[in-house]
């Protein structure tokens, strides 16, 4: 039996989907958690990875039944592994095998120490919401970056009309929006001119994309907001798409409006106790420290 803290001991493993070059760094996972005495559960891609024949069917399947999932590939990966288990309160860690990543923040290097400390009770908990996407009855999709309303196949620009709990904002010509999480601001929106949000800031920001006024600016309202984009004018919904996280797409129909609001259940990020989000923006942004 392990030394480990007794709530840990179904740990859940997830891959990066088609590389394999995570079978190394997986392996040697494995065999440290198995050493441990721990039970150890495949997602469909971590079983492909390490040439496994038994996995469980569905990511959410994987949440009910660990207690810690450790997730290993990118911030992509993490995304995708963070909608599919929102459901339930199974604690997430981040193993990064590619660029330094915001979510997947602990290195393969520093893997095995890293998790013995925090099996072992030693880690910050890192509290994220994400947004819930809805349009009419028939669409619902979660994102723990953002929601993206944009342009589609075409050159022009689009126009929509914002409303924030009821409350009409403005109506704008643009290539879109971007409705983001704090999580979220270091991603699409950094890139549109969004700002930089704490993680643990209970608020969202909208940023436009490529507007036709300068006058049009990000802002950032309250987490429990309602936002409601509706398109106006000469936009024809086939013009235009909703993506949530940058992996899945929202068509509009006719009559029909995007509502954005923050989904009840936030994911639990586990990190190393050393953990410094600013430590973070410094290396992946390239800021200057001490000379």
């Amino acid at each position: 039996m392990s030394d480990f803290n007794s709530r840990f001991q179904h740990i859940g493993l997830i891959a990066k989907p088609g590389d394999q070059t995570l079978a190394p760094t997986l392996g040697k996972l494995r065999r440290f958690l198995l050493d441990m005495g721990l039970k150890v559960h495949l997602a469909r891609s971590a079983a492909l990875a390490l040439e496994q024949k038994e996995y469980l069917s569905s990511k959410a399947e994987l949440a009910r039944i660990c207690d810690l999932t450790i997730v290993v590939g990118g911030d992509g990966t993490f995304l995708n592994a963070a909608r599919e288990m929102a459901e339930e309160d199974t604690p997430l860690v981040g193993i990064n095998l590619g660029r330094l990543g915001f979510l997947v923040d602990i290195s393969p290097q520093r893997m095995l120490e890293a998790l013995t400390a925090i099996l072992q009770g030693n880690y910050i908990e890192d509290q994220r919401f994400l947004l819930e996407a809805r349009i009419g009855d028939r669409q619902r999709q979660l994102a723990l970056n953002d929601v993206v309303l944009h342009k589609w196949n075409i050159a022009r620009m689009i126009e929509f009309e914002t409303r924030i709990n009821g409350h009409y904002v403005d109506s704008q010509r643009s290539d879109g929006i971007i409705i983001s999480t704090p999580t979220g601001s270091t991603a699409y929106a950094l890139s549109g001119g969004g700002p930089l949000l704490e993680p643990s800031l209970d608020a969202i920001a909208l940023v436009p994309i490529c507007p036709h006024r300068l006058s049009n600016r990000p802002i950032v309202v309250h987490g429990d907001s309602e936002i409601c984009i509706e398109t106006s004018g000469r936009t024809d919904c086939k013009h235009v798409r909703v993506t949530c996280d940058g992996q899945s797409s929202l068509t509009l129909e006719a009559g029909e409006h995007l509502s954005v609001r923050k989904y009840p259940k936030p994911i639990r990020l586990f990190h190393p106790v050393d953990h410094d989000h600013f430590d973070l923006l410094r290396a992946k942004l390239g800021w200057g420290g001490h000379p």
